[in-house]
Protein backbone atom coordinates (compact mmCIF):
# COMPACT_ATOMS: atom_id res chain seq x y z
CA UNK A 1 0.00 0.00 0.00
CA UNK A 2 1.33 3.47 -0.82
CA UNK A 3 0.72 6.89 0.73
CA UNK A 4 -1.43 7.94 -2.25
CA UNK A 5 -4.35 5.70 -1.27
CA UNK A 6 -7.56 7.30 -0.07
CA UNK A 7 -7.35 8.57 3.52
CA UNK A 8 -9.49 6.94 6.15
CA UNK A 9 -10.10 7.92 9.79
CA UNK A 10 -8.18 5.84 12.32
CA UNK A 11 -9.97 6.98 15.47
CA UNK A 12 -12.79 9.15 16.66
CA UNK A 13 -12.39 12.88 16.38
CA UNK A 14 -11.10 15.10 19.17
CA UNK A 15 -12.64 18.51 19.80
CA UNK A 16 -9.71 20.75 20.76
CA UNK A 17 -11.72 23.98 21.07
CA UNK A 18 -15.43 24.65 21.42
CA UNK A 19 -17.20 27.99 21.42
CA UNK A 20 -20.93 28.65 21.20
CA UNK A 21 -21.11 28.36 17.39
CA UNK A 22 -17.75 26.99 16.20
CA UNK A 23 -15.56 24.10 17.26
CA UNK A 24 -12.09 22.99 16.11
CA UNK A 25 -11.81 19.28 15.47
CA UNK A 26 -8.74 17.05 15.00
CA UNK A 27 -9.14 13.77 13.13
CA UNK A 28 -6.41 11.15 12.94
CA UNK A 29 -6.22 9.76 9.42
CA UNK A 30 -4.28 7.12 7.52
CA UNK A 31 -3.39 7.00 3.83
CA UNK A 32 -1.47 3.85 2.96
CA UNK A 33 1.24 3.55 5.58
CA UNK A 34 1.23 7.26 6.49
CA UNK A 35 -0.66 8.58 9.51
CA UNK A 36 -1.54 12.25 9.92
CA UNK A 37 -3.98 14.57 11.65
CA UNK A 38 -6.34 16.92 9.87
CA UNK A 39 -7.86 19.96 11.51
CA UNK A 40 -11.23 21.40 10.63
CA UNK A 41 -13.61 24.01 11.94
CA UNK A 42 -17.27 23.03 12.30
CA UNK A 43 -20.32 25.21 12.65
CA UNK A 44 -23.97 24.19 12.69
CA UNK A 45 -25.61 24.57 9.26
CA UNK A 46 -27.72 27.48 8.09
CA UNK A 47 -30.69 28.03 5.81
CA UNK A 48 -31.48 30.52 3.07
CA UNK A 49 -34.87 31.09 1.41
CA UNK A 50 -35.44 32.01 -2.22
CA UNK A 51 -38.98 33.41 -1.93
CA UNK A 52 -40.46 34.09 -5.36
CA UNK A 53 -43.50 36.14 -6.43
CA UNK A 54 -44.32 37.61 -9.87
CA UNK A 55 -40.75 37.36 -11.25
CA UNK A 56 -39.31 38.91 -8.11
CA UNK A 57 -37.25 37.54 -5.21
CA UNK A 58 -37.66 38.71 -1.62
CA UNK A 59 -34.37 40.10 -0.32
CA UNK A 60 -33.47 41.57 3.04
CA UNK A 61 -31.23 44.48 3.86
CA UNK A 62 -29.55 43.81 7.18
CA UNK A 63 -26.81 45.51 9.18
CA UNK A 64 -23.97 43.02 9.59
CA UNK A 65 -21.62 43.67 12.52
CA UNK A 66 -18.77 41.69 10.94
CA UNK A 67 -18.95 43.77 7.76
CA UNK A 68 -19.68 46.99 9.69
CA UNK A 69 -22.18 47.91 6.99
CA UNK A 70 -25.54 47.02 5.46
CA UNK A 71 -25.74 43.87 3.36
CA UNK A 72 -28.40 42.63 0.97
CA UNK A 73 -29.20 38.98 1.69
CA UNK A 74 -31.69 36.17 1.39
CA UNK A 75 -33.78 35.57 4.50
CA UNK A 76 -32.49 32.72 6.61
CA UNK A 77 -30.56 31.79 9.69
CA UNK A 78 -29.19 28.97 11.79
CA UNK A 79 -30.64 25.45 11.78
CA UNK A 80 -29.54 25.01 15.41
CA UNK A 81 -28.86 27.75 17.94
CA UNK A 82 -25.81 26.01 19.43
CA UNK A 83 -23.18 23.40 18.70
CA UNK A 84 -24.57 21.23 21.49
CA UNK A 85 -27.97 21.04 19.75
CA UNK A 86 -26.27 20.32 16.40
CA UNK A 87 -24.00 17.60 17.78
CA UNK A 88 -26.91 15.93 19.59
CA UNK A 89 -28.89 15.99 16.35
CA UNK A 90 -25.99 14.39 14.43
CA UNK A 91 -25.95 11.53 16.96
CA UNK A 92 -29.68 10.95 16.39
CA UNK A 93 -29.20 9.85 12.78
CA UNK A 94 -32.17 11.98 11.67
CA UNK A 95 -32.27 13.73 8.29
CA UNK A 96 -30.53 17.12 8.52
CA UNK A 97 -32.42 18.35 5.45
CA UNK A 98 -35.71 18.04 7.34
CA UNK A 99 -34.29 19.98 10.29
CA UNK A 100 -33.10 22.66 7.84
CA UNK A 101 -36.57 22.83 6.28
CA UNK A 102 -38.20 23.32 9.69
CA UNK A 103 -35.68 26.05 10.56
CA UNK A 104 -36.24 27.74 7.18
CA UNK A 105 -39.99 27.95 7.83
CA UNK A 106 -39.32 29.48 11.25
CA UNK A 107 -36.88 32.04 9.80
CA UNK A 108 -39.36 32.99 7.05
CA UNK A 109 -41.99 33.81 9.66
CA UNK A 110 -39.66 35.61 12.07
CA UNK A 111 -37.59 37.65 9.59
CA UNK A 112 -39.95 38.44 6.71
CA UNK A 113 -43.46 37.63 8.00
CA UNK A 114 -43.97 34.83 5.47
CA UNK A 115 -45.87 31.63 6.22
CA UNK A 116 -44.27 29.22 3.76
CA UNK A 117 -46.91 26.80 2.49
CA UNK A 118 -44.36 24.78 0.59
CA UNK A 119 -40.60 24.72 0.55
CA UNK A 120 -38.74 22.84 -2.13
CA UNK A 121 -35.12 21.99 -1.55
CA UNK A 122 -32.85 23.64 -4.13
CA UNK A 123 -29.19 23.18 -3.10
CA UNK A 124 -26.61 22.72 -0.38
CA UNK A 125 -23.59 25.00 -0.39
CA UNK A 126 -20.67 23.54 1.56
CA UNK A 127 -18.14 26.04 2.90
CA UNK A 128 -15.02 24.03 2.06
CA UNK A 129 -12.87 21.05 2.89
CA UNK A 130 -11.55 22.28 6.24
CA UNK A 131 -14.54 24.37 7.33
CA UNK A 132 -17.79 22.47 7.76
CA UNK A 133 -20.65 24.97 7.52
CA UNK A 134 -23.32 23.96 5.04
CA UNK A 135 -26.05 26.31 3.86
CA UNK A 136 -29.36 24.73 2.81
CA UNK A 137 -31.30 26.68 0.16
CA UNK A 138 -35.06 26.30 -0.26
CA UNK A 139 -37.38 27.83 -2.86
CA UNK A 140 -40.77 29.14 -1.73
CA UNK A 141 -43.42 29.90 -4.35
CA UNK A 142 -46.57 29.46 -2.26
CA UNK A 143 -46.92 31.51 0.90
CA UNK A 144 -49.11 33.81 2.96
CA UNK A 145 -48.13 37.04 4.65
CA UNK A 146 -48.62 36.79 8.41
CA UNK A 147 -48.99 40.51 9.28
CA UNK A 148 -48.05 39.74 12.90
CA UNK A 149 -44.77 41.65 12.66
CA UNK A 150 -41.18 40.55 12.57
CA UNK A 151 -39.78 38.63 15.54
CA UNK A 152 -36.10 39.53 15.34
CA UNK A 153 -33.24 38.61 17.64
CA UNK A 154 -31.67 41.30 19.78
CA UNK A 155 -29.52 43.55 17.59
CA UNK A 156 -31.17 42.48 14.32
CA UNK A 157 -32.65 45.10 12.03
CA UNK A 158 -34.01 43.77 8.75
CA UNK A 159 -35.70 45.67 5.93
CA UNK A 160 -37.62 43.70 3.31
CA UNK A 161 -37.73 44.38 -0.43
CA UNK A 162 -38.97 42.55 -3.54
CA UNK A 163 -36.42 42.74 -6.37
CA UNK A 164 -36.96 41.70 -10.00
CA UNK A 165 -34.93 38.80 -11.36
CA UNK A 166 -32.68 40.95 -13.58
CA UNK A 167 -31.76 43.28 -10.71
CA UNK A 168 -31.06 40.31 -8.41
CA UNK A 169 -28.66 38.98 -11.05
CA UNK A 170 -26.89 42.36 -11.20
CA UNK A 171 -26.68 42.46 -7.38
CA UNK A 172 -25.04 39.02 -7.38
CA UNK A 173 -22.48 40.08 -9.97
CA UNK A 174 -21.62 43.55 -8.62
CA UNK A 175 -21.17 42.44 -4.99
CA UNK A 176 -24.28 44.10 -3.55
CA UNK A 177 -25.14 40.62 -2.25
CA UNK A 178 -21.90 40.06 -0.36
CA UNK A 179 -22.37 36.44 0.68
CA UNK A 180 -20.56 34.78 -2.23
CA UNK A 181 -22.17 31.38 -1.72
CA UNK A 182 -25.62 32.94 -1.90
CA UNK A 183 -24.72 34.88 -5.05
CA UNK A 184 -23.64 31.65 -6.73
CA UNK A 185 -26.80 29.78 -5.71
CA UNK A 186 -29.03 32.69 -6.78
CA UNK A 187 -27.35 32.80 -10.20
CA UNK A 188 -27.83 29.03 -10.51
CA UNK A 189 -31.50 29.43 -9.55
CA UNK A 190 -32.09 32.28 -12.01
CA UNK A 191 -30.43 30.22 -14.75
CA UNK A 192 -32.76 27.29 -14.00
CA UNK A 193 -36.03 29.16 -14.52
Amino acid sequence: MNSNSLPTPTSSEEIVYKGKLIEIVHRKMKAGDKEFTIELARRAPGTRLIIVKENKILLTKEYRMKLKEWDTRLPGGKVFDSLNEYNEFLKSGKDIKEAAKTAAKKEALEEVEIIANNLSFFAISPCGATIVWDLYYFVVTSFEESKKGQHLETGEYIKIEWVNFEDVKKMCLDGTIQEGRTSTILLRFLNSI
